[in-house]
C-alpha cells in the first residue's frame, strides 16, 4: 500500500511547496459560521456555490476518510506593474479554464493517487483554507486569509487545493488560529478603503473590493466609487500592506513571461471597448468569474478606474462609451469617470455627452452629479 511518505515525495515532484493531511471529519464549526452569517453569505448560495454543502467531506465523496491539502504559491513569479495595477495576482495566472499549467499537475497528482487504488476528489466549495489549518500547514491573519508556515516567506500568496480521499492518514495538528504580530497594528484592516474587515478575523463579502468586482449588482454605489481605487478585477490592498507579506514582496522574482505575453490584452481602453469576441477569446479564459451576459461589469469597472486615474488621455474612451452604450450602468459611470477627471476637457466631454440622448433617469442624474463637482 502507498505509505503518506509517497504521497508528500510526489506533492512535492509535482512542484508544490507543501502537503499536508487532515481527517475527512465534517467542519462543523465554519458550517455554523455560515449558518449565522447568512446576511454576508447567503448571496453565495444563491450564485450556486453551495459553501454550506462543502462543510461536509463525505457529501463530496462518500467514503471520505482524509483531506490531502497540496500548497500551491500563485506568486512564484514577478507581473508587470500595468497589470498587476488594476488585477489581483490571484487571478493573473489562473489556468482553471486554459489546462494548461496548475491544472495538468492537480490531474497528475490525481492520477498517481488513482493508480494506488485512491479515489479522489477536488472539490471546489470545501473550506480549503480552513482544511489547510486544521492539517497544520499554517495560521490565519485579521484579514482572513491563510499564511503558510513553510512556503513563501511564510506569507498569503499561496492556494490550498483541498483533495479528498477514501483512504485514511495520519492527520497533522491542527493550528487554527490567527497568529498577526502585535506590533502590526492592524495594518489590513486600516488599509481597506471599503470597511470590509470587520476586525475579528471576519470580513463583510459585499463590501469587500474583490466581491464587488465580479459580483457586485447595479452601478457601483458613489460612496464606493473612489476606495474601490484602479482595481478592476479583484483587490491585494490587504495582503500588500501586511507585515507578514514583505519578506516575499522583497524578494527578486523572475518575470512571469505567460502573463507579459497577455498583459496588452488586458489595456484598460481594448477592455472599455471589447466585444464579445474579443472578451470570449482573450478576457474570459483568465478571468473567468463574470460571462457574457456580465460584460457590463467589467466596462462600468474599467470606467470608474479610469475615472480614479485622473488622467485626461481617457477622455475619449469614456466619451465614446457612453455614447456606444445602450447599459445605463455603463453610462452612467462613464459620466462619473468624466466629472472625477475634471478640468477644462473634462467638461467639454461633459457638454458633449449632455448633447446625447441621455435615456434613464439614473444616467441623467450622473451626468448633473458629474458637471456639479468637474473643477
Amino acid at each position: 500500500m502507498i505509505s503518506q511518505e509517497d504521497i508528500i515525495k510526489k506533492g512535492l515532484e509535482l512542484e508544490f511547496e507543501d502537503v499536508g493531511f487532515t481527517t475527512a471529519e465534517p467542519f462543523e464549526d465554519h458550517k455554523k459560521l455560515l449558518l449565522s452569517m447568512q446576511d454576508d453569505y447567503g448571496w453565495a448560495e444563491q450564485a450556486g456555490l453551495n459553501l454550506i454543502n462543502g462543510t461536509d467531506p463525505s457529501a463530496i465523496l462518500p467514503g471520505a476518510k482524509t483531506i490531502i491539502v497540496l500548497l500551491e504559491v500563485y506568486f512564484k513569479k514577478s507581473y508587470p506593474r500595468k497589470i498587476e495595477s488594476h488585477f489581483g495576482r490571484c487571478y493573473l495566472d489562473d489556468d482553471r479554464i486554459t489546462h494548461d499549467g496548475l491544472y495538468l499537475r492537480i490531474k497528475a497528482f490525481r492520477e498517481f493517487l488513482r493508480d494506488n487504488g485512491i479515489d479522489s476528489r477536488v472539490p471546489f466549495n470545501l473550506p480549503h483554507r480552513m482544511a489547510a489549518a486544521r492539517a497544520g500547514m499554517g495560521t490565519f491573519g485579521k484579514n482572513c486569509l491563510f499564511y503558510s508556515n513553510k512556503a513563501a516567506r511564510q506569507s498569503s500568496w499561496i492556494l490550498p487545493i483541498a483533495v479528498v480521499i477514501d483512504q485514511s492518514f495520519s492527520p497533522g495538528t491542527p493550528t487554527i488560529e490567527t497568529k498577526c504580530p502585535n506590533w502590526c497594528r492592524n495594518a489590513c484592516i486600516a488599509a481597506c478603503p471599503t470597511r470590509a474587515l470587520k476586525g475579528d478575523g471576519r470580513i463583510h463579502p459585499e463590501k469587500c473590493i474583490s466581491f464587488l468586482s465580479y459580483f457586485g449588482q447595479g452601478i457601483t454605489p458613489l460612496e464606493l466609487r473612489e476606495p474601490m481605487g484602479m482595481f478592476v478585477y479583484g483587490c491585494d490592498r490587504c495582503q500588500n500592506v501586511c507585515p507578514r507579506n514583505q519578506g516575499w514582496l522583497a524578494k527578486a522574482l523572475p518575470i512571469n513571461e505567460k502573463v507579459v505575453a497577455k498583459a496588452d490584452d488586458f489595456d484598460l481602453s481594448l477592455l472599455l471597448h471589447m466585444d464579445k469576441v474579443y472578451f470570449e477569446t482573450k478576457i474570459w479564459p483568465h478571468m473567468f468569474y463574470m460571462s457574457y451576459t456580465d460584460i457590463w461589469r467589467w466596462k462600468m469597472n474599467v470606467a470608474r478606474v479610469m475615472g480614479n486615474s485622473h488622467d485626461s488621455q481617457y477622455l475619449p474612451d469614456l466619451v465614446r462609451a457612453f455614447k456606444d452604450n445602450e447599459d445605463e450602468r455603463i453610462k452612467g459611470m462613464a459620466a462619473w469617470a468624466i466629472g472625477n477627471i475634471g478640468g477644462t476637457a473634462g467638461r467639454k466631454a461633459l457638454s458633449d455627452i449632455s448633447q446625447c440622448e441621455a435615456g434613464s433617469d439614473l444616467v441623467k442624474k450622473e451626468i448633473d452629479q458629474a458637471r456639479a463637482v468637474c473643477l
